[in-house]
């Protein structure tokens, strides 16, 4: 019974830092639309903030899995913590100073921190507990993840985004410009007590996670490179992170263009559509004015990641009872789908339809990251090294989608996720057909 407990009390520690890095992932979305209107950039150019962000996955990662391995997954994330702080303090002089390389850097610098707790939490979330729930404990902290999605964009557009407008030929006001950088700053050192408080918390937790942790990651003596031949060994490892690539590039492609595709005239900027849904045009704030303006649109991206909190509930109750690998199917060709028919249909109910995609993406990635750990015959540190790698899809596809929507619009450059979705179907069709294993730490379990 003690044991039971103390695993339950580990995993809801371990829970708390899904909801943080999801609450701080999230604020991206708005401040991408900020950046381009205060520093006055192209879609491309603005998209490198989620550039900046999600390289320090392809960068960060396996360094992060030999640091897990060698200092166990508590240590690591008190290390990972303390970079978040100080990547907080660069966006603080970002804001001050009111400098763009800076942005990039205080964004790298705070995923770096991200990506550690990613790579020694989603296998430790997935360990804390019985291996047959391991996809229903995942999903569970996933959920608590996307809380802190929903939270972050709608509290990122009241702060970034008031007054400001970037559609062509539309210009930002110098009170505009000053009022986004004040919001920007106040939010990153409000976010850097919250991460200290955390750090606080869970320093004061370790030792309870530690001791429910079921096996903890020996300290090898191998460095980058040994981790990285031991997950590129595995076959289903490289598969994994291919499909791990894909969705979150997919995933952030969409959430970083929602305020401007909801913004744009052909979906919601000269519509009432939204209006006439009493509950949507409270919870948006909808003006006197005819149509949905930035910030508002800004606000509607909270229901794209609270769609996800919503679908992964629903998913957590799912894996109980439904086989992985088929929900994962029937969920990706859902999704291509839909972002099939904002591309090619578009106009006011595309608007819904985009944002509804975030319901079904909900259990993608703690789907995708299960199914191969339990398929990989590399060590899980080096799998979920090599995950949290593919994570660098985030930084690879929203410049593409930004390239794309600067050419033939913000609508049909949804094609680029629907192709995405459907390799991920394949993705999940060999996964049904591949033989399963337990998860296991420490050496590879071949």
């Amino acid at each position: 019974m003690t044991t039971t407990r103390t695993t339950r009390m580990a995993f809801v520690a371990v829970t708390t830092l899904f909801l943080a890095w999801g609450f701080i992932t999230s604020l991206l979305d708005p401040l991408v639309a900020a950046v381009k209107g205060v520093f006055t950039l192209t879609d491309l150019q603005a998209q490198l903030s989620a550039s900046a962000f999600f390289l320090a996955y392809g960068l960060v990662s396996l360094p992060a899995a030999v640091l897990v391995s060698r200092r166990r997954p508590v240590p690591a994330i008190l290390i990972a913590l303390t970079m978040m702080v100080g990547g907080c303090l660069v966006m603080l002089a970002a804001a001050n100073l009111a400098i763009y390389a800076l942005v990039l850097a205080g964004l790298f610098l705070l995923a770096s921190g991200i990506t550690i707790l990613q790579v020694a939490a989603n296998p430790l979330a997935a360990a804390l507990g019985e291996q047959r729930l391991s996809h229903f404990r995942l999903t569970l902290a996933q959920a608590f993840n996307s809380f802190g999605t929903f939270v972050g964009p709608y509290l990122g557009a009241a702060l970034f985004l008031e007054g400001l407008e970037t559609k062509d030929g539309a210009a930002v006001s110098a009170a505009a410009r000053a009022q986004a950088l004040v919001g920007i700053d106040r939010a990153f050192f409000w976010i850097a007590g919250l991460i200290v408080l955390l750090l606080a918390f869970f320093f004061a937790a370790r030792k309870r996670v530690e001791a429910a942790a079921p096996v903890l990651p020996a300290h090898g003596s191998g460095g980058v490179g040994a981790m990285l031949r031991d997950a590129t060994s595995s076959r289903w490892a490289m598969i994994g992170a291919g499909a791990i690539f894909l969705y979150v590039g997919a995933e952030v492609s969409i959430g970083t263009q929602m305020a401007f595709f909801l913004n744009s005239d052909a979906i919601w900027g000269a519509s009432q559509a939204p209006a006439a849904f009493a509950p949507l045009a409270h919870f948006l704030q909808l003006d006197a004015t005819p149509g949905v303006s930035l910030q508002e649109a800004g606000r509607a991206v909270s229901l794209y990641w609270g769609g996800a909190m919503v679908g992964r509930i629903i998913g957590a109750a799912l894996l109980s009872r439904v086989n992985a690998a088929r929900l994962l199917m029937t969920v990706t060709a859902i999704a291509a789908a839909m972002c099939l028919f904002v591309a090619f249909v578009g106009g006011p109910v595309a608007g819904f339809v985009a944002l509804a995609i975030g319901l079904v993406n909900a259990v993608m990635f703690p789907i995708i990251f299960t199914l191969t750990l339990e398929r990989s015959t590399a060590s899980a540190e080096a799998t979920s090294g090599l995950l949290c790698t593919a994570i660098v899809g985030g930084a690879a596809l929203p410049p593409l989608v930004g390239a794309v929507s600067g050419s033939v619009g913000y609508a049909t450059a949804l094609v680029v996720p629907a192709a995405c979705y459907a390799a991920l179907s394949l993705f999940a069709a060999a996964a049904r057909r591949a033989p399963v294993h337990q998860i296991a730490t420490g050496n590879s379990a071949h």
